[in-house]
C-alpha cells in the first residue's frame, strides 16, 4: 500500500458489523445500518440530519451549511465512500463515513491498497449516549468486512471527547499539526481483495 502516513504495527478488531440495534444511555432504540449507496431516500434522510446539525459543532469546515451545499458535498464524496447511519424512530441521527484517498476506481475496488479518511457526526441531542462509539465500531466492522485495512482521521487537538473515543476503539496518534491531531488504525481484515 502506498501512502506517507504512519500506521500502528498491530491490527485492531474485530468490530461489530451492521445492521445492529443498540439501546443508548438514554434508553432509546438506535438502529445502525450500512446503506450500499445513497439511494431509496437515504441521501435525503442524511441531508435532513446535516441540515439540523448545529453549525457551532462543525469541525474543519464540515459538514457544510445549507441544503444545496450539503447535497453537493455528499454526492461528491458519496460515489466511492463507505457509509453507516444511525436511526432513531426512522430519522437519521448520526452518520459515519470512510472516504478513499484516491479517485482511481481500480485502486478503490482493491480497497486494501487505499488509505481511507474517517468522518463521523452525531446530532447534538444524541451525543454522549454511546451512539458515536457504536456507530464507529460498526463502520470499522463494515470496512473490515469489505477489505479496508488502513483508516486515518484528523481531529482538533482540543476535542478531548473525540480523541478518547478514537483511542478506545484502537486509533493511535500518528502526527500533530498546530490545530489538528492525526490518528490512524489498521483493521484486521479477513476479506478477500482483488
Amino acid at each position: 500500500m502506498s501512502g506517507s502516513r504512519t500506521y500502528p504495527d498491530s491490527p485492531s478488531g474485530p468490530f461489530t458489523s451492521p445492521p445492529t440495534t443498540i439501546e443508548d444511555r438514554n434508553d432509546r432504540s438506535i438502529e445502525i445500518q450500512s446503506p450500499t449507496e445513497f439511494a431509496d431516500g437515504v441521501l435525503d434522510d442524511v441531508i435532513d440530519m446535516y441540515a439540523a446539525f448545529d453549525p457551532t459543532d462543525r469541525a474543519q469546515g464540515i459538514p457544510p451549511t445549507g441544503e444545496a451545499r450539503i447535497r453537493n458535498w455528499l454526492e461528491t464524496i458519496g460515489e466511492y465512500s463507505i457509509n453507516v447511519v444511525a436511526r432513531h424512530d426512522g430519522d437519521v441521527i448520526a452518520h459515519a463515513m470512510l472516504v478513499p484517498d484516491t479517485d482511481d476506481p481500480a485502486a478503490i475496488e482493491r480497497r486494501g491498497d487505499v488509505e481511507w479518511e474517517l468522518a463521523i457526526f452525531v446530532l447534538q441531542a444524541y451525543q454522549r449516549a454511546g451512539i458515536g462509539t457504536a456507530l464507529l465500531e460498526n463502520l470499522l466492522g463494515h470496512a473490515s468486512d469489505v477489505g479496508i485495512t488502513h483508516v486515518w482521521l484528523t481531529v482538533e487537538r482540543w476535542n478531548n471527547p473525540a480523541i478518547a473515543l478514537y483511542k478506545r476503539v484502537g486509533f493511535e496518534s500518528t502526527g500533530t499539526e498546530s490545530f489538528e491531531q492525526e490518528m490512524a488504525i489498521v483493521l484486521d481484515s479477513d476479506a478477500e481483495t482483488a
